[in-house]
């Protein structure tokens, strides 16, 4: 079943308990701090449901239309289907939405394709997963402990429970779980949270190992937000970014909720609780969107340095040709690095076609490593312009105002109006506070850096990098004396 905008409106209104500081929200679709990011959320599923997108965003298995996203891919065209799919995802919201549905939609997919890994919990993952898929479930995820929880001593020596999520009763009908997990980027706007651990633990650390999903309105659950950024957007021209892509970041506090058996895929198992992503298609297909993501993103970046340069003329000076060149060709760069893990796709697991992790995990290091240099050369492209302008756009309702900012602030290249416009959405993209927690995001959305580069450390072929030396070592010899 293809889920609609309204459809989706509609779930979100489901009784969750969220707060925003001592506020508690009761419906996110109409919140001023929420309701607009809510409708770019509708617009998006809206989108994958029109029959004129059917053949790029959707799929059929068993006579049953669902989105591409939930395809297990088979062959490389498959994978060029799932790329296609985050591609018009991404480009609707300019890559600003890190985790849409198709994010935690992709980790459970494939883990689908090797749902053994899951031993005795392996067809509660399976059934999961086809709930997802019938049910065009948006999932967010919250899969590392916070930060307080780094040192239990402290807790213990007071006698106090540590604050990261874990089991406290088994009872014969599921698990109950009590805790903080975070950071759930989209809960505000989803259906369920998979709770799990992206960071290994330590192998004692047992009741900590549950991996599971709630519903977001599971009884017992709040989600704390962090400060909604669309509030303070005063309309779309003054902040576009932020007015419509706030996609929201939460604390999951859980007070003795009720997880059922059937939601549970870990559990006293703190090996296994990471071994699930990486043995797994997994966290090559989530990250794989985020790769796709960010080219979109990407993109935006790069044709604002561009209008920035033309709306001064500026474009002419050699030296920012050579810039704007640069940006070009790192765009490209990442382009083909997509392409490319599709072109040299890995068999794996069995049956089944997974996009090339060498290269994934390259792209995903270049786009939390290249972010604020990118963001850098925008802002110094950008110079002085996004401080000349007036203060808000209301200069345009007093006739005299209006006159002398036409007049003034036009260029032989734009009007004062469009100048204004694009040099808000410059701001909006480098300075606003909207800018700096992307700024933030896109440096750990996917771990800390050090989390990063040892992916591909554990991917890299280092027998074949040792064979090419050995081979040229022992190609020659020691001179004689």
């Amino acid at each position: 079943m293809l889920r609609t905008g309204a459809e989706h409106l509609e779930r979100l209104r489901d009784g969750r308990t969220i707060y925003i500081g001592g506020e508690r929200v009761t419906d996110v679709t109409t919140h001023p701090a929420f309701r607009n990011a809510a409708r770019s959320i509708a617009d998006l599923y809206d989108m994958k449901a029109d029959p004129a997108n059917r053949e790029v965003m959707t799929f059929v298995e068993d006579g049953q239309r669902y989105s591409g996203y939930f395809l297990r891919a088979r062959n490389k065209d498959d994978l060029a289907q799932r790329t296609a799919v985050h591609r018009r995802i991404a480009d609707l919201s300019y890559g600003m939405f890190g985790r849409s549905p198709d994010h935690v939609g992709s980790f459970v997919t494939g883990m689908a394709t090797n749902a053994g890994v899951f031993g005795p919990f392996a067809d509660n993952l399976l059934r999961y997963y086809e709930f997802m898929r019938a049910n065009d479930t948006y999932a967010c995820y919250a899969v590392i402990p916070p930060q307080a929880a780094r040192n239990p001593e402290f807790y213990q020596r007071q006698n106090l429970p540590i604050p990261t999520l874990r089991v406290v009763k088994e009872e014969d009908d599921g698990l109950v779980v009590s805790g903080m997990k975070m950071l759930a980027t989209g809960a505000i706007f989803a259906d369920e949270i998979w709770i799990g651990n992206l960071i290994p633990l330590a192998p004692t650390q047992l009741a900590e190992s549950i991996t599971c999903a709630v519903p977001c309105n599971a009884k017992g659950l709040t989600l704390w937000s962090r400060k909604p950024l669309e509030r303070a957007a005063t309309s779309e021209f003054e902040s576009p970014l932020t007015y419509r892509f706030d996609e929201t970041d939460s604390m999951v506090m859980c007070d003795n909720v009720k997880v059922p058996w059937e939601r549970v895929f870990v559990h006293n198992d703190a090996i296994l609780a990471r071994d699930i992503y990486i043995k797994t298609p997994a966290h090559c297909y989530g990250n794989h969107q985020s790769n796709v993501r960010f080219h979109s993103k990407m993109q935006l970046m790069v044709g604002l340095a561009s209008k920035v340069t033309q709306a001064s003329g500026a474009d002419q000076i050699p030296a920012v040709r050579e810039t704007l060149g640069r940006l070009a060709a790192l765009e490209a760069m990442l382009g083909s690095c997509i392409a490319g893990q599709t072109q040299d796709a890995e068999d794996w697991p069995a049956g089944y076609k997974t996009f090339n992790r060498r290269y994934m995990y390259a792209g995903l290091n270049f786009c939390t490593e290249g972010h604020s240099a990118l963001i850098d050369c925008l802002r110094e492209l950008c110079g002085g312009g996004v401080f000349q302008m007036p203060a808000d756009i209301t200069v345009m309702h007093d006739e005299t105002l209006r006159a002398d900012f036409e007049r003034f602030w036009q260029t032989p290249q734009m009007g004062a109006v469009d100048r204004m416009k694009l040099f808000k959405l410059a701001w909006d993209m480098v300075g606003s506070e909207f800018a700096g927690r992307h700024q933030q995001y896109e440096k750990f959305y996917a771990g800390a850096s050090f989390i990063i580069r040892n992916h591909s450390f554990r991917e890299a072929p280092w027998d074949h990098y040792h064979k090419v030396v050995d081979d040229l070592l022992n190609s020659y010899d020691v001179p004689p004396p």
